[in-house]
């Protein structure tokens, strides 16, 4: 069109943009309904979390409308502050102590107490709150009675490795929550283990009597019986019951007593698996077997504690249905896993001590073909045991299971070839740790470190977020790890590096970086400030038995107001004075908005 023709579109449009008549622009309002109407559609933290950036506006209605928040850190914000953000969250994640407090390198007592969450979520949502997840949390019993009492729509209670409660507080929890749905206690430590039987709540008997919603049950780590007849009578009025998970005093004639009241089980965590010196084993192993062959639904199965070989059979019927096989309880060889996992052919999951050995890990390869998890966990944890598994059954496990996505291997012997192998057949890992237990083990074939194995895995796996390292390595690892690790999120690092340029390399190139968890290894003040610059964009760094003096530290949280910079030491020695060339056994920093916490123990310094 010639620029003298006029365009009749043009004119068409032009009055409407023009005259007096024309429609308003939409109001706040209604933007700020058709806002909250697509951000319900937005589900990830982080993806919510970008929106709320946008403007205030934005930021007004996302806070409004969040519905789950996940809080990965206790202290790194004033509870009160993050609830009266949100105050419509129906639910809560929590976590507390650092992830090595699990392997006992986190004082008992350094803190982590839920009690100012509970007042805060009870004082400002409570009206909206519904569930909570809490990991490595100290709750107390006064708080599980205040999320009873005081939390009226309450109904999913998941407490992971937390401590500082019993029966009593468990009790408050199932009397006073009449829409309890869910409550999950998984590796716990009870208060009350220890207590004799006059002293113990009968949490079990305080679920409602009538009809009640009850949908999951995990009680595996109470280390004492509880009431079989009450729990037999709650199963019975839980028909939507579909996942149950008993303690080791739940016998195997027990177990079918259960079972044969809730058919419609998916999840199933038993007891002990194994029959009473009193009974029938040929007759208890069929009627197990019966029992088994009833439940069409199971697809996960974990337990068998103290497990017979001859009890293995009466497992077969559930073997071609299940996703998930949990055998970290069992201790059970690879002759014996071999008739089992070949009837396990849609298996996705799967965990189990090293005591099957690379047999058993061959068997896994050869049938479990959609394998997306593997944890091959240690009988013997120490650094001197010999294990069982080595590098060949990783090799068999990279051959057979090419939809790793997750692989967690204790072992004590291996080779850069067999991680080499892994990297290249399991491309799309986003999981991968390898925790080779013995202090700098080099490669048992070259006897060279293992910088060449780890450093195919993130130049290879262009979807990794997790990688734990040990074994010998020098800074040549790290400096691989800086130039491909660009999606790693976490990094976990045992007896690595020969200097401080390791450090320097992670910290300058793997730009994605969150945790960073470091032990026994020989990085020093130095290496420690040359990530001056990245430790605002991390959630916590944590170094343990390192070579970090108190100057180096006070230089950090001299140079980082905003980060808080803990120095802990042993309950038993304290702290009374820190002076600048003292050294610093563990170090924990971590990002807050609140500021230094005002709970920190006697053996923790905040510098």
């Amino acid at each position: 069109m010639s620029e003298e023709e006029p365009d009749d579109s043009d004119e068409h449009r032009r009055p409407a943009t023009t005259s007096s008549s024309s429609a308003p622009p939409f109001s706040d309002q209604v933007l700020e309904n058709v806002l909250e109407t697509v951000l319900q559609f937005i589900t990830s933290p982080r993806d919510r979390n970008a929106c709320s950036l946008v403007c205030r506006l934005w930021n007004r209605t996302e806070s409004l409308t969040r519905q789950h928040l996940v809080v990965g850190n206790l202290y790194s914000i004033n509870p009160t502050r993050a609830v009266t953000r949100f105050p419509n969250i129906q639910s809560l994640s929590l976590k507390g102590r650092p992830r090595f407090a699990d392997f006992g390198l986190v004082p008992p007592g350094w803190g982590a107490g839920f009690t100012a969450w509970g007042k805060a979520l009870v004082g400002i949502c409570a009206g909206s709150v519904k569930k909570l997840v809490l990991k490595r949390v100290t709750v107390s019993n006064s708080d599980l009675e205040l999320i009873g009492r005081g939390l009226p729509s309450f109904g999913d209670l998941t407490l992971i490795c937390c401590d500082g409660f019993g029966s009593p507080g468990l009790g408050a929890v199932v009397e006073n929550c009449k829409q309890l749905r869910v409550l999950d206690l998984i590796d716990c430590d009870i208060e009350d283990d220890n207590s004799d039987d006059l002293a113990l709540v009968d949490w079990i008997s305080k679920f409602p009597r009538t009809h009640n919603c009850l949908e999951s049950l995990s009680f595996e780590c109470i280390s004492y019986a509880v009431n079989l007849d009450a729990l037999e009578s709650l199963i019975v009025r839980s028909p939507n019951l579909c996942r149950l998970r008993v303690n080791s005093h739940i016998t195997i004639s027990q177990l079918c007593r259960l079972l044969l009241r809730a058919p419609q089980l998916t999840h199933l965590g038993t007891g002990m698996f194994c029959t009473p010196g009193n009974e029938n084993e040929e007759m208890e192993a069929k009627d197990v077997e019966a029992v088994f062959g009833s439940m069409k639904d199971l697809i996960y199965l974990s337990g068998l504690r103290e497990i017979k070989p001859e009890l293995l059979p009466t497992i077969y019927p559930v073997c071609g249905q299940l996703t998930t096989l949990n055998l970290s309880y069992a201790v059970i060889s690879a002759e014996q896993l071999k008739p089992v996992i070949r009837h396990c052919h849609n298996l996705q999951i799967f965990w189990t001590l090293d005591t099957i050995g690379d047999e058993g890990l061959k068997a896994v390869a050869t049938t479990c073909r959609d394998l997306r998890e593997l944890r091959v966990f240690p009988q013997d944890p120490s650094e001197e045991s010999e294990g069982f598994v080595s590098d060949l059954g990783l090799i068999y496990i990279s051959e057979g299971c090419r939809k790793l996505r997750s692989i967690l291997y204790f072992c004590q012997l291996m080779t850069n070839a067999a991680v080499i192998a892994m990297s290249v057949n399991c491309p799309d890992l986003t999981v991968f740790r390898l925790c080779i237990m013995g202090r700098h083990r080099p490669d048992r074939s070259t006897g060279g470190p293992m910088d060449e194995g780890f450093g195919e895995i993130v130049k290879n796996c262009k979807k990794l977020r997790r990688l734990a390292v040990s074994g010998l390595l020098t800074d040549r690892a790290f400096g691989l790890f800086g130039k491909y690790g660009k999606t790693i999120r976490t990094l976990s690092v045992a007896f690595g590096g020969n200097s401080d340029l390791a450090l320097k390399y992670v910290l300058e190139g793997c730009h994605n970086l969150q945790k960073l968890e470091i032990r026994d290894s020989p990085f020093s003040d130095a290496g420690l400030l040359a990530g001056i610059g990245h430790f605002y964009n991390m959630r916590f760094v944590w170094l343990n038995s390192c070579r970090l003096t108190a100057r180096g530290c006070r230089e950090v949280a001299r140079r980082l107001p905003h980060m808080v910079v803990e120095v802990i030491e042993e309950p038993f020695m304290g702290i009374p004075g820190l002076d600048d060339d003292d050294p610093v056994e563990k170090l924990y920093m971590y990002r807050s908005l609140a500021g230094p916490r005002d709970d920190a123990p006697q053996f923790v310094k905040i510098l």
